[in-house]
Parts: structure tokens; C-alpha cells; sequence
């Protein structure tokens, strides 16, 4: 890991800056992660379920129902959809820097009226406004990270935001595990108190960050993305590579703004719609991978499979998620994008499959077939953890251009949390064995199987490689191979530079017929320059 966070030989300025900066605001995965993992311990709690029960009982015990579970947990997703899709209009107006500390408050808000609650009703309200500022901060942190990292490293950077919210998952665990034996609303205010934690984190170290250069290219100030830039690659403004750099991304930017602006009906238009296609489908699938099925739910699924210290088993998973991150930060730059994530959905299809054979086959009374399903949820945790848990963050930051990429990034984190949404209302009915429910128990891990083998013929379809592109020359990756699995071996070669200096009436052809005609004028200058040349001699 060490050798990986070193810049190729010959890069200038400094690596450090940028990667502290991205991974710092990675942190913000712990607000998703730990107000996602925190739930599945509190709809567990004896007091907790005492206190907000409305009457029904299981087993004589005080308990809530399947449509009021499905209302708390998906509350959240609910919120988290409307919230992602504020997230475009936020980070643009705001910029990215102070649109993530707007979502902070709208989630502290979120926090506070859950940790005031004694009821559901106020409990629900607590949750969507949580859920609000958690799909705000899930699709500007990505954006935030994908316009400041090297392209060298971007894939890692963003691939962090992953891994802190394992970490707050695990966090949430641990908590949930530490209080759940109290006697008294602590049971479940400590837990959800502690975001507040979390929240005045994020919040007071994006006082002190910069804004993205790309933002202030998008705003027209120049001069300001110089000076960010040059923050983030420790370099004077006219370093030649900050020159450059901020040369090109001004290029792509002028270029994409004489083809149109890009409204919201633009995004889903033509290479636009293409990319959007697959980065909602992409989001859309990690969910149906059923990940949080475990993390939403997998305390209750543990308790009705008949394995005792469920509480255990949960924290042991978040454990596995969180280990399990780290070698796929490595291989989303070793690998790249296609062979890892068509590494994990072999793997999490071959699982899921296994522990529903075995949940169906051997039935819950059996203790070698209980240690087997945890072994092989787990092994399922790990496949997911290395593969689709980060790399589904990176693809979409790093697949859309400047002109749309707020848009289309809150529309993809969007369709994430629509899923997630389903996924939570729709579980307990699967799974529970009260009047009118499926009661599939460790059936349902056929349904996640199955979408585990489209996500192979997803990853083959429509995944390009974008690895070691920087995000100018992913448009032009898009614009010149049509089909994705002969994304592999593309070498980009248009500079914006170049194509800027070819007359406007010409931009509306495709981008290869604009390099070859600013590559013919290079040419026509050389030979022109090279005949003074021979008349002086």
C-alpha cells in the first residue's frame, strides 16, 4: 500500500496534499455508514422496544410490526433519495465545499429529533430529515473527491469514501453492542448522539479545505482555481504543471459549453444518456447485491435463524467489511475497474447462493449449518467490501463531464438510495413469518444471488476502464470507443488545447473529426514554419 501512494516518476509537485484532502472528506462515509448501521442494533433492543412499541407483542414481548420496521428503516432511504437529488442544485449554486456543509446541518437536524423522540412518529421524522442530509453528502463527497485527487490515485481516493462507511458501520456495531443491555432511553440515545460527533468533524474541517479547482473553472475564476490547485499539488500558480493542468480542464470546459448548456433533459440524451444509463444501473445493482440486508437488518435475520449473541455475529460482519475494503482500495488502480468488479459479482453470486442452499436445505436447528451460513456471509461481506462497496463510488465520480457531472451524479446516487429504499421497505415482508408475509428467511438470498449474475453481464456490457485517465480524457474514452469491452487498451491522444483552436463551426462534428482536423492545422503550421526556416537559410 505504501509503494501505491507514490506518484509515478516525473510527476511534479507533491502527492500528499490532495490524498489527506480526499480522504478527509471521505470521512463523511462515516455519517452514511453509522446512521445506516446503528438501526439494525436499536430495532433489536429490549427497551427501545418496550418504549415505541403501540401494542403488538411477539412471544408475549412488546415488539413493532413489519410495516412499522419497514417505516423507520426506510424513512431514511426516503429521505436520502430526495436529498441526492438536491445535492446537484446544492453543489452547484453553493459550490462543493459549502454544499457539503449545508448537508451537515441538514442531518444534525436529523439527529436531534431522533435523539429527542419517545414515539415512532417523532422517531420517522428524525430519520428522513438524517437521511435527507446523508443523500446530500453521499453524492457531493464523490464529487468533491473525483475533482481534486490525481488521476493516478483517484480510484483509491474515492474508493476511501467506501471505507468510512464501513467504518461507521463497524462504529455503529460496536456502539450498539456496548449499550444495548441499558435499562433506559441511553439504550439507544447514546448511539445516536454520538453523530453529532461526526457531523461537527465534517463540518469544521471543510472550513479550512479548498474549494475544487474544477468548481472555480466552472464559476469563471481562474485565478482562484490556480490558487486551489496549487494547494492541492504544493506548487506555485505558474508552475508549468499547474499551467497545464488547469489549461486543459479549461479547455474540456470551454468545449463542453460550445456544444450547449446541459440542462437536466440534456443528461439523458445520447454519450450523456449512455454514461447515466450506467451509472444509475451501477448504483441501482450494488443495492441488489443485498448488502444492507445484512447491515439493516442482519441482527433480526441472525435472531431468527436461531444463532445466539447475534449482536456478536453483527459486529463480526462490520468487522469483516471494514478489513475487506482495504485490499480493494489496492486493486481498483492495480486491477482496474472492469476485472475488480467483475471479480466481486462472480464471487457474491457463488455465495449467496450457497448460504440460501444451505438456510433452505439444512434448516435454522442445525449448529454446523448456522456456522456455515455466518462463514459464507461473511466470505460474501469480503467480495462485495473489496469490489462493489468502493468501486461503484468511483466509477460514477469519475464517468460524467464538468457540465453535467452534479446533475448526473445526484441522479446515480439517487437511483442508490431509491433501491435502498425498496430494499428496506420491502424486506420485512419478505422475510418476516407474520399474517400476510412471505416468510422466505434464508430464501431471500436467492433474489440477491440472481441479481449478483446480472451484475457479471452488467460489469462486461457497460463498464469502461477508466483507470489512469484523468477526468477530461474519460470524455474523450466515451467519445471514441463504442462498445466497452474495447475500453481496455485506449491510449487517449486529443488535447483540448488543441481542439479549442479549431473554428466553432466544426463542433458540432464528432470529437475525432475535431482532433484530425487540429491535427492537420499542427501540421500545416509546422511545414509552414519549417519553409521560413529554409528561406532564412
Amino acid at each position: 500500500m505504501p509503494a501505491m501512494l507514490r506518484p509515478p516518476p516525473g510527476t511534479p509537485g507533491k502527492a500528499w496534499p490532495a490524498i489527506s484532502v480526499g480522504l478527509f472528506v471521505a470521512f463523511g462515509g462515516v455519517l452514511f455508514g453509522y446512521d445506516t448501521g446503528t438501526i439494525s442494533d436499536i430495532l433489536a433492543m429490549r427497551y427501545w422496544l418496550n418504549l415505541f412499541s403501540t401494542g403488538y407483542k411477539v412471544d408475549g414481548l412488546p415488539a413493532i410490526t413489519a410495516a412499522q420496521s419497514s417505516e423507520i428503516v426506510s424513512l431514511l432511504s426516503a429521505g436520502t433519495f430526495f436529498g441526492a437529488l438536491t445535492a446537484a442544485p446544492t453543489g452547484d449554486f453553493f459550490g462543493r465545499r459549502y454544499g457539503l456543509m449545508v448537508s451537515v446541518l441538514v442531518f444534525t437536524f436529523g439527529v436531534i429529533l431522533q435523539t429527542a423522540a419517545t414515539a415512532i412518529p417523532l422517531f420517522v421524522a428524525g430519520r428522513f430529515f438524517a437521511g435527507y442530509g446523508v443523500g446530500m453528502i453521499s453524492a457531493l463527497i464523490p464529487l468533491y473527491q473525483s475533482e481534486t485527487a490525481p488521476k493516478w490515485i483517484r480510484g483509491t481516493v474515492v474508493g476511501a469514501y467506501q471505507l468510512a462507511i464501513t467504518i461507521g458501520l463497524l462504529l455503529a456495531s460496536a456502539v450498539g453492542h456496548s449499550t444495548q443491555g441499558r435499562n433506559d432511553t441511553g439504550c439507544y440515545r447514546i448511539p445516536i448522539a454520538i453523530q453529532f460527533l461526526w457531523a461537527l468533524i465534517l463540518f469544521f474541517g471543510m472550513l479550512i479545505l479548498p474549494e475544487t479547482p474544477r468548481m472555480h473553472i466552472k464559476r469563471g475564476k481562474p485565478e482562484m482555481a490556480a490558487r486551489s490547485l496549487s494547494r492541492l499539488r504544493r506548487l506555485d500558480t505558474d508552475h508549468p504543471a499547474v499551467v497545464e493542468e488547469l489549461s486543459e480542464i479549461q479547455a474540456n470546459h470551454e468545449y463542453e459549453l460550445s456544444l450547449g448548456k446541459a440542462s437536466w433533459l440534456d443528461c439523458f440524451k445520447g454519450n450523456l444518456g449512455k454514461r447515466l444509463a450506467t451509472g444509475c444501473l451501477l448504483q441501482a445493482l450494488q443495492q441488489l447485491t443485498g448488502v444492507n440486508f445484512i447491515f439493516y437488518y442482519g441482527t433480526s435475520f441472525f435472531v431468527n435463524s436461531g444463532i445466539k449473541n447475534s449482536f456478536t455475529v453483527s459486529l463480526i460482519t462490520s468487522c469483516v467489511n471494514v478489513g475487506s475494503t482495504f485490499p480493494g482500495l489496492y486493486m481498483v488502480e492495480k486491477w482496474g475497474r472492469r476485472p475488480l468488479l467483475l471479480f466481486g459479482a462472480i464471487g457474491m453470486a457463488v455465495c449467496q447462493f450457497i448460504v440460501a442452499g444451505i438456510g433452505t436445505g439444512a434448516g435454522i436447528a442445525n449448529l454446523a449449518a448456522q456456522r456455515a451460513l455466518i462463514a459464507f456471509v461473511c466470505i460474501y461481506i469480503f467480495f462485495f467490501a473489496c469490489s462493489w462497496g468502493p468501486v461503484a463510488w468511483v466509477v460514477t465520480g469519475e464517468i460524467f463531464p464538468l457540465k453535467v457531472r452534479a446533475k448526473s451524479l445526484a441522479m446515480t446516487t439517487a437511483s442508490n438510495w431509491l433501491l435502498n429504499w425498496a430494499i428496506a421497505y420491502a424486506t420485512p415482508y419478505l422475510v418476516n413469518s407474520g399474517p400476510g408475509d412471505a416468510n422466505l428467511q434464508s430464501k431471500v438470498f436467492f433474489i440477491w444471488g440472481g441479481c449478483c449474475f446480472i451484475c457479471i453481464f452488467f460489469v462486461y456490457s457497460m463498464i469502461y476502464e477508466t483507470k489512469g485517465l484523468s477526468l477530461e480524457q474519460v470524455d474523450e474514452l466515451y467519445a471514441k470507443v463504442p462498445k466497452a469491452w474495447q475500453s481496455k487498451g485506449f491510449v487517449p491522444t486529443v488535447s483540448f488545447q488543441e481542439v479549442q483552436d479549431v473554428h466553432a463551426d466544426v463542433r458540432k462534428a464528432s470529437l475525432t473529426d475535431i482532433e484530425a482536423i487540429a491535427t492537420r492545422k499542427k501540421s500545416v503550421s509546422h511545414v509552414e514554419e519549417d519553409g521560413v526556416l529554409n528561406e532564412k537559410h
